[in-house]
């Protein structure tokens, strides 16, 4: 389990650094609107990212004493997607759609490449 919460620590870093990003880009370029939608996608990713975490954790830890499991929380991430998309088309004038849904999928592509990074160097 201590994996796991290394590899949160380390997906936890690269999301906030991302997040300094889209503060640069939604301060600094003439593109806000897309910014923001990156800003608030990866944020709501990132939530995604922990309930998954927690939900893990739960599984773990149940499995360790032998009872049952009803899920890993799927609806909740969905429904979190599905708020982060209705938070950008209310605010369609500040907030870009497509870069909101984009940036959903930005913690997990961290962590992917942090994995296949991790596999390199250690294989």
């Amino acid at each position: 389990m201590s994996d796991l919460h290394e590899i949160y620590a380390k997906l936890r870093k690269m999301v906030f650094f991302v997040l300094a990003l889209c503060a640069l880009g939604w301060g600094f370029t003439p593109y806000p609107s897309v910014f923001a939608g990156l800003a608030l996608g990866t944020a709501f990713g990132f939530y995604n990212f922990w309930i998954l975490k927690r939900r893990m954790e739960k599984f773990d830890r149940a499995v360790a004493e032998g009872s049952q499991v009803r899920s890993l929380g799927t609806a909740i991430r969905f429904a979190s997607g599905v708020a982060a998309v209705a938070l950008a088309i209310t605010f369609a004038e500040h907030i870009h759609l497509i870069s909101t849904a984009a940036g959903l999928m930005i913690p997990y592509l961290l962590l992917l490449t942090e994995r296949i990074i991790h596999q390199v160097r250690h294989y």
